[in-house]
């Protein structure tokens, strides 16, 4: 056996010992303080935020939705309310594999695949552990199902939600207008803090306008959640802000009056309390019911919206621009007689028709067949036989461009400022109009056909209401407003609406105003058969837009016509005359004459608020 000891170095190998053993210390210590260092910054650094992320394992603030403001007319009467539905909603972070949840949920009820589609889109758009609603107005039996399988569908949720909800159902769908569910775009033009609670939106009328108001402040609630995401308790909450509460100046029995007199035809109705310039009634028909917008209408029943001829969607009163007709007759008048172009005694012939120098066709009067309304016309016999060739002669003398500057004042050719997105401005054409938009120089028989509210001149219902408001008013700029009050306190729209004043001597009025009292009540006005058993005065004018031009040589034969292409009947009052309360113009779409069509059902109209005034005096006597 081999001895090596005396080959082995004692010293060298305790060197060695020793370096290793250093070694061995220093990567214990370094060991040691990353250790330390990583507990370090576990408990002090990290601490908050691993603080918090358990805090959501088991407290969640979760947002709480304000309730919409209410809306009611000048009585009282709740035109927009809210009432609790039930929806399911899911967070995805307590739902484990969403895929499964979803496959699941489709099992035990009906979910259809745009409610899916929908969901995944509003899932892009949330923040962590926020309930994402998956189906709406859940039915009671949807309800108990999902309660019992609850246990098994972790992350979804029945939750209670108060939806908007329209008691009067198509009567106001114009007006109100509706909510519906936010979209992509909107998503991303509003503050989306504000709208955590909800996923609603006013999409028309007044709920779109006084979107701000009716909102309300989001409030906020912190609760305790199981392992399973299921809500313990709250621990603590701050509570919303409703939205306010608006009155409206809208007479609720006026319009539903007005809107079933008028059916299903293609009509708009506008009325307007003079003193205070507010909306009485604004009628568009067809309508249509706002609460199928609220959770999402299904595809059928807006296909069917969409595509009906009637266009049930389309908001006549502010949006319509039509022809007026004879009606703008008594503005046309007061500016002839303010710029001295006529006189209270100036007379013309009429046979029937006018011709222009150097024009071989002639312009017909509506009566041309009887051979005119004869000799010695003055301009209130004009208004109220409705003499067209009176017109023909005086808009040549007065001009195009002082029709268009004065009419401007009337509020014709531009938005009125209603508190209302959408209106349309009309046209009141000019020889600048012309040029511009048709690349056109103007005619004198553009001119002639203007006279008469004919050929490129449009408005609106709601601008003939608010023209004859201001006839009613001697000039009063009356700017229409829905608004009264919000949360029982006076409103006033503050946008400095421009209006330029109406300064037309006293004289002309009043003998305007009894022009247009002679309409209805004498035997020759065009409305006469209207003034019958009446127990207050109207004032008022009729008029009857052409379509389709009709050759001068041909006569118009509604029976040989398509109903399309009708006359549109027309027809504009205040009343009671001596002391106007209110004001209102009414088109019936190819109605035929304004004095056989639209003139009776404005009586009929006006009747039931007189009918209703006069019950209300009664009551507060």
């Amino acid at each position: 056996m081999n001895d090596n000891s005396a080959f082995v170095n004692d010293t060298e190998m305790k060197r060695l010992f020793s370096r290793r053993v250093l070694f061995a210390s220093i990567v214990a210590i370094v060991v040691g303080f990353m250790v330390l260092g990583r507990y370090f910054d576990l408990q002090v650094n990290q601490h908050q935020d691993f603080v918090t992320q358990s805090n959501n394992n088991r407290v969640l603030m979760r947002p709480v939705s304000p309730p919409r403001g209410l809306i009611f007319d000048r009585n009282g009467e709740l035109l927009a309310d809210n009432k609790p539905t039930y929806n399911l909603t899911i967070v995805n972070e307590r739902s484990g594999n969403l895929e499964v949840l979803l496959n699941d949920l489709r099992q035990l009820i009906e979910i259809s695949s745009q409610d899916i589609y929908q969901f995944k889109n509003r899932l892009k758009r949330r923040k962590p552990y926020q309930n994402i609603p998956l189906k709406y107005n859940l039915s009671e039996r949807e309800r108990s199902i999902l309660g019992v399988n609850s246990f098994r569908l972790n992350g979804a949720e029945v939750s209670a939600k108060l939806t908007r909800y329209y008691p009067q159902g198509p009567f106001f769908a114009h007006v109100i207008g509706y909510v519906g569910r936010i979209n992509e775009i909107e998503n991303r033009n509003i503050d989306t803090s504000l709208y955590r609670g909800t996923d609603s939106i006013g999409k028309l009328g007044i709920e779109k306008y006084y979107e701000h108001a009716l909102l309300g402040k989001l409030g906020h609630e912190h609760v305790e959640t199981n392992a399973r995401g299921r809500v313990m308790r709250s621990l603590s909450k701050e509570d919303p802000i409703p939205g306010a509460n608006l009155e409206l100046y809208l007479d609720a029995n006026l319009q539903r009056t007005a809107q079933k007199i008028l059916g299903d035809k293609r009509a708009a109705f506008v009325a307007i309390e003079i003193k205070t310039g507010g909306i009485l009634a604004m009628v568009s028909t067809p309508s249509y019911d706002p609460n199928k917008f609220v959770l999402g209408i299904s595809q059928g029943d807006y296909s069917e919206l969409v595509n009906s001829e009637n266009q049930p969607l389309f908001n006549r009163a502010i949006r319509g621009q039509y022809p007026p007709g004879s009606t703008i007759k008594p503005m046309f008048g007061l500016i002839g007689l303010q710029n001295k172009i006529i006189t209270t005694k100036h007379v013309i012939d009429d046979p029937g028709f006018f011709v222009l120098k150097g024009v071989e066709r002639p312009w017909r009067d509506h009566n041309s067949d009887k051979g005119g309304h004869g000799e010695g016309i003055d301009l209130a016999q004009a208004i109220i036989e409705s003499c067209d060739v009176y017109f023909y002669n005086m808009g040549l003398d007065i001009g195009i461009e002082t029709l268009a500057s004065f009419s401007s004042m009337f509020g014709i050719g531009q938005v009125t400022g209603i508190d209302l997105h959408g209106e349309q401005p009309g046209i009141m054409p000019s020889k600048s109009w012309k040029k511009l938009t048709l690349g056109e120089p103007w005619f004198d028989g553009d001119t002639i056909n203007v006279s008469i509210g004919q050929g490129f001149m449009l408005a609106t219902p709601l601008q003939l209401a608010v023209m004859t408001a201001r006839i009613a008013s001697r000039g009063s700029q009356i700017v229409p407003k829905l608004v009264s009050s919000k949360n029982g306190v006076n409103y006033t729209k503050n946008d400095n609406f421009p209006i330029t004043p109406l300064d037309i001597h006293s004289e002309y009025w009043t003998y305007m105003h009894q022009a247009m009292r002679n309409v209805v009540h004498t035997p020759r006005g065009t409305a006469y058969r209207i003034g019958k058993d009446l127990n207050y005065l109207i004032a008022g004018k009729t008029g009857t837009a052409q379509v389709i031009s009709i050759d001068a040589d041909k006569e118009y034969d509604k029976t040989q016509i398509d109903q399309t292409k009708w006359d549109h009947a027309l027809f504009i009052a205040f009343a009671p005359a001596e002391d106007p309360k209110i004001a209102m113009a009414l088109i019936v779409e190819n109605g035929g004459h304004g004095s056989s069509t639209a003139a009776p059902i404005a009586r009929v109209i006006l009747d039931a608020y007189f009918n209703e005034v006069e019950k209300q005096m009664l009551v507060g006597g």
